[in-house]
């Protein structure tokens, strides 16, 4: 289990390749042309999408207070990731059988889908969801999902040692760096999104990507919980 998380944090501090680097800077190049207005417009619009859906995960995910062994947790945490999996799968393929319109309606969903998921592995490891500053790791476990190598390597520095940088977070979630948080996580879903919009193809495109990006984070999660547990020894 030990092994398994060190393997984790080297990945995570890895450098990016020449691949991503050129990929990531092509990513800019287009966002560069983009309209700063039209940012602006995406920014908000996500802002306001990811904070209704932590306050309705707040209100439906009760805060776990049984104490079971790690290796018990860690079997519990795996069969909610299965469950969400199969739910992003089959919501995936429904969107993605009906069209464009229907294929735009899976961006929201999916996040949904995402932040709960996220919600509740947290509550099975013992962190309170209902604290702020939980809120706004499991924001920092999203990022380093879904972004590219050089941002979720910031992003891993800045989870490392949680409990006590935590201590100084700003008092108002608005001040979370949303702008790089929405654009990151665009960059990352674009390509493998858009075959979803094509007829056709668009329902087992759908089904595997969002197959693949829940179990991604739901692994991305565990580890994440892992390094606080294994920081909060003595």
């Amino acid at each position: 289990m030990m092994r398994e998380l060190q393997t984790w944090q080297r990945k995570m501090m890895r450098r990016p390749g020449i691949l991503n680097r050129l990929s990531k800077s092509a990513q800019d190049k287009i966002n560069s042309i983009i309209p700063e207005k039209v940012h602006q417009v995406i920014t908000t619009t996500i802002k306001q999408m990811i904070r209704g859906v932590l306050f309705g995960a707040k209100l439906t995910t009760r805060n776990n207070k049984t104490r079971l062994a790690l290796i018990e947790t860690d079997r519990k945490v795996e069969e909610t990731i299965k469950k969400y999996r199969t739910t992003a799968a089959a919501e995936g393929a429904i969107t993605g059988a009906g069209g464009i319109l229907l294929g735009l309606a899976d961006f929201p969903l999916l996040i949904a889908i995402k932040i709960k998921l996220l919600f509740e592995i947290a509550s099975l490891y013992g962190f309170p969801v209902n604290d702020y500053r939980e809120r706004v790791y499991i924001l920092h476990i999203f990022q380093l999902a879904f972004s590219s190598a050089q941002h979720r390597r910031n992003v891993f520095m800045e989870m490392k040692n949680w409990d006590e940088k935590s201590k100084s977070l700003p008092a108002d979630i608005n001040q979370f760096e949303w702008r790089s948080f929405q654009q990151e996580y665009r960059d990352y879903i674009d390509l493998a999104k858009l075959a979803q919009l094509i007829p056709l193809i668009g329902a087992p495109v759908g089904a595997v990507v969002n197959y693949r990006l829940i179990r991604k984070l739901g692994f991305t999660a565990k580890m994440a919980y892992h390094m606080r547990k294994a920081e909060a020894q003595p």
